[in-house]
């Protein structure tokens, strides 16, 4: 059994701390240790707030901030509200108390006033608006410097805090301990310590598992309570009764404290025969039933308040006057039943005490409480509508509860909480009684924020908890179930998702406006073909013919407009240059915004790079004019795309996995990240991390997103072949070129037909080769692709290679040039390459070496040294180096040019399996030159690096 934890005597009469030495010890050293996440668990009573306390204590003794904030059964609208409170405690270490001027989503969150209401901020509604929260907390958590945040009782968190903790602790600040304390029997899968909060490599993760109290444990705290009249005995009994729990231990010694006697004999009289539960009630009732009047009218008060208040409302609803509110206080103080919380607010010390108290109320007393608290709290200048509502559902009336609960609902929606709105909602559905309008409005407004969260598989649940719910009206569920399936397509490209939106389109009526998105989704089922794609189309088109103009009608516009600029329509961009960019009506600019967006990014598959950065422009530009973070994170996507096309590699692949980690629910960032870092790496040669960064591209594309799922097989091809494993390479192939069968994408196909025909003819295939070119052509007859054009007369010229080298060499220089053309240098370089080897074959040296030259001055400028030894060997082969003189020569301590080859693998982070592969060389071998390199340049592998022309250096 762990050690244990009770508490101490001092000079505020609280108990003794005893025990807990490794647990503090672990939350101590984790705290010193950041970045950090550590959860606190264990069931009421058993001391999880007193081991933060002594926590913080010593944490403060040694020098380190500690902010705590705490969520509460029934907290009025505050957006984040705990973090909030926290970081408002916060601003006390900040020089001259103002925050950095880059944290204005946060600054208006922190109102210099704690009890103001605070301005409407952005909910959690969507990535961007919790990543520009996230980014804000960093950009304050920095500088403070360490500190340690603490969020007790996390089983009562709210949606909105709930997801900024996720974020936290997925991408936690460098100097940040996140502690977290809650009740695993009490709080949901959000909640608690799940997956959902794991934290990135290299952030420490812990979980510490309170237990109840041990007897040993419970003597030592009866003995520092009753002194010699703990007897054996005395602990025997106590611990009995308690279960160990230290909260029930705890109300038994203040009670026997208050009694004159000190034999211990006595005091197991007292204990006797009863009850873990039991315990923890005559523990406390005793007590009760011991205050006088005013202190037992302040006690009920208090109970049926249930959260922390101040002097004047808890005597106000005891119905007591202001001395004998007083005196009824300090009494209640005095006898540990109530405890001050800081704030000049006062409430009981334990929930279970305050359960206990509350249910010995009889119940006339109870209703009158309740409702002179209902009275007493609408007078307040901001009534605090949630606890209203509890108040008034405490009395029974349901109907008088919904209507003020949907006012609390407004109320926190209007405030940006939509966290304590979500809470509220979901407890009309559960109500019984809700009546079917009731439900449909909670239902409808629920559902969006259930699936805007920041955990995925917490906010499909909650969606698919709705949809059980048959006492909603088919439509109601055809709207929720629109948001589940757009949910599983955005959160995980899980194709189920079109499966919903179908039967959604049913539930809506088929035909009506309702309908109109899920059409929409279904529409953009690229996988599925273009002839479904058509027909969802037309029906969305057919809803929307009566309302031209509207919002609606301008979604069903970018949808078209963006399946025609797929499609490689040359016609397409005359009729995005005329979507409107002015006007009143917002919704509508919202989608000329998507639309020029999409348009743009269609536009970088099909290989019209400089109409693409100027489409992503003005839409990004549009949308933050309208208030549409979607498209500006898109568009940053996009731009980093771009910068991948057209060479600009330095910090690559840092800015992509930042964009990832900032954006952790977004999966287009991590397909795009992935894909992005499998290029890099295969230009490093560095296969094994290639094929893993292609393969969780493809896990997010998941024949979904066609570009991405093109992208990652043309990947993981080019991977298989520099590997030597044909084989593998055609199987990825057959795979991908089946799904763009059927798909029909062939102007965006994006690498996979040059890789596969490469794989094909690879494996003795060239049949297959000629067929998938003559699928490409007929693909794109009409199309406007400069991208598939130039990748056409890559494919073309390796199937021409043996049987025409003339015709090869021509068709490999018209892809350089047109790659050239477009801006995109590194498939410029590869086109290159291939027609130097051509050329040379032919015995055209000049041209050939012109040709390997233009390829090596890209490889060089990208630091690609894979293809920069490639390139190298291509030379030797074709005899387009100078040969070495006859007979062995002695490098001395130099690099030879094996070694400097191998230095420059080595320098992009190669493993001695991927330089063989490079290299062609056996394992053994590359370990005799690896060895040779490490020791002429005196050094380790991870201090070999590159000097401006490709070669190694320290």
């Amino acid at each position: 059994m762990t050690e244990q934890f009770g508490q101490v005597d001092g000079p505020s009469g609280a108990m003794r701390f005893v025990g807990r030495t490794r647990e503090k010890g672990a939350l101590v050293a984790a705290a010193l240790t950041p970045p950090a996440c550590v959860f606190v668990e264990g069931e009421a009573g058993v001391g999880k707030s007193r081991l933060i306390r002594e926590v913080v204590e010593e944490l403060e003794r040694r020098g380190r901030r500690v902010a705590t904030g705490f969520c509460h059964p029934l907290r009025e609208p505050l957006p984040y509200g705990p973090v909030v409170d926290a970081l408002r405690s916060a601003r006390q270490w900040l020089p001259g108390g103002t925050l950095p001027e880059e944290t204005e989503v946060l600054t208006r969150l922190l109102r210099d006033r704690p009890d103001a209401v605070p301005a409407p901020s952005p909910a959690h509604g969507s990535p961007q608006e919790r990543a520009a929260l996230l980014r804000d907390v960093h950009a304050l958590l920095e500088v403070l410097g360490p500190m340690v945040l603490i969020v007790e009782d996390a089983h009562w968190i709210d949606d909105a805090t709930r997801d900024l903790l996720v974020l936290l602790a997925r991408e936690p600040a460098d100097l940040l301990c996140l502690l977290v304390t809650y009740r695993p029997e009490e709080g949901s899968p959000g909640a608690t310590g799940g997956t959902a909060y794991r934290p990135p490599p290299g952030a420490g993760r812990r979980v510490v598992r309170l237990e109840p109290l041990d007897e040993p444990a419970v003597r030592e705290l009866a003995s520092a309570a009753l002194g010699e009249a703990a007897t054996p005995q005395l602990a025997a009994a106590l611990f009995r009764r308690s279960g160990g729990l230290p909260l029930v231990a705890e109300e038994d010694l203040i009670t026997l404290r208050g009694h004159r006697t000190t034999e211990g004999r006595d005091h197991v009289a007292r204990l006797r025969d009863a009850e873990v539960p039991r315990g923890l009630r005559e523990a406390v009732t005793e007590r009760l039933d011991a205050l006088p009047e005013p202190a037992s009218a302040a006690v009920g008060a208090a109970a049926v308040l249930a959260v922390p208040v101040e002097e004047e409302l808890l005597r106000e609803v005891a119905g007591l006057d202001a001395e004998q509110g007083f005196t009824g206080l300090v009494e209640a103080l005095r006898v540990s039943v109530l405890a001050e919380t800081g704030n000049g607010r006062y409430a009981f010390r334990h929930v279970l005490a305050r359960q206990v108290a509350y249910e010995r109320l009889p119940g006339p007393v109870r209703r009158r409480l309740h409702a002179n608290a209902v009275r007493i709290l609408e007078r307040l200048s901001e009534p605090p509508l949630v606890q209203i509502a509890h108040h008034v559902s405490a009395l029974g009336d349901t109907e008088e509860w919904l209507r003020r609960t949907t006012h609390a609902v407004e109320r926190a929606q209007t405030l940006g909480d939509v966290g304590t709105a979500a809470v509220l909602m979901r407890q009309m559905l559960e109500r019984p009684g809700t009546d079917v309008e009731t439900r449909s409005w909670a239902a409808l407004n629920l559902a969006p924020l259930a699936g805007q969260g920041a955990d995925f598989e917490n906010d499909a649940r909650a969606l698919r908890a709705l949809l059980a719910d048959r006492g909603l009206p088919p439509r109601t569920r055809g709207e929720i179930r629109t948001g589940l399936g757009l949910l599983l397509l955005n959160q995980s490209s899980d194709r189920a998702g079109f499966e919903e939106l179908a039967r959604a389109v049913e539930e809506l009526g088929g035909t009506t406006l309702d309908a109109v998105p899920a059409m929409l989704g279904l529409a953009m089922d690229e996988a599925a073909g273009p002839k479904p794609a058509e027909r969802w189309m037309v029906r969305a088109e057919d809803a929307v013919r009566t309302v031209p103009g509207t919002p609606v009608a301008a979604d069903v516009r970018a949808s078209r407009l963006s399946l025609r600029a797929g499609a490689g329509d040359p016609s397409v961009w005359a009729d995005v240059s005329d979507l409107p960019r002015d006007g009143r009506e917002i919704g509508v600019l919202r989608q000329s915004a998507r639309a020029l967006y999409n348009a743009g990014s269609n536009a970088i598959d099909l290989g019209e790079d400089a109409l693409a950065l100027r489409l992503v422009e003005e839409g990004v530009g549009l949308a933050r004019e309208t208030g549409f973070p979607a498209v500006e994170f898109y568009g940053a996507i996009s731009r980093l795309r771009l910068d991948l096309a057209a060479g600009r590699w330095r910090g690559l692949g840092d800015r992509f996995e930042t964009l990832a980690l900032t954006h952790p629910d977004a999966p287009a960032a991590r397909g795009e990240a992935a894909a992005a870092l499998g290029t890099l790496d295969l230009a490093q040669a560095r296969y094994g991390r290639a094929a893993t960064h292609f393969a969780q591209a493809a896990l997010v594309a998941r024949q979904v997103t066609m570009s991405l799922a093109s992208r990652a097989a043309a990947g993981t091809i080019a991977t298989r072949l520099a590997q030597d494993r044909p084989d593998e390479a055609w199987e990825t192939a057959a795979g991908a070129l089946a799904a763009l069968r059927r798909a029909e994408t062939w102007p965006r196909a994006t690498g996979l037909v040059p890789a596969a025909v490469a794989a094909a003819l690879t494996c003795g295939r060239p049949e297959a080769a000629e067929e998938l070119i003559g699928e490409a052509e007929a693909g794109t007859v009409g199309r406007s692709s400069p991208a598939a054009v130039a990748e056409l007369c890559v494919a073309r010229g390796r199937l021409a290679e043996e049987s025409a080298p003339d015709r090869a060499a021509a068709l490999f220089e018209e892809a350089y040039r047109r790659w050239s053309g477009i801006g995109r240098p590194y498939p410029a370089a590869q086109a290159a390459e291939l027609w130097a080897r051509v050329l040379a074959r032919r015995g055209r040296k000049d041209a050939a070496t012109a040709a390997l030259d233009a390829a090596a001055d890209v490889y060089k400028d990208l630091d690609a040294v894979g293809d920069l030894v490639r390139l190298r060997r291509v030379g030797r082969e074709t005899g387009l180096t100078r040969k070495s003189a006859p007979g062995r020569r002695g490098y001395g301590d130099r690099l030879s040019p094996r070694e400097t080859e191998v230095a420059a693998l080595l320098a992009g982070g190669a493993t001695n399996q991927e330089i063989a592969d490079a290299l062609v060389l056996s394992p053994r071998t590359v370990e005799h030159h690896v060895a040779n390199v490490l020791r002429k340049l005196n050094t380790t592998r991870a201090g070999v690096g590159l000097d401006g022309t490709g070669g190694a250096k320290r």
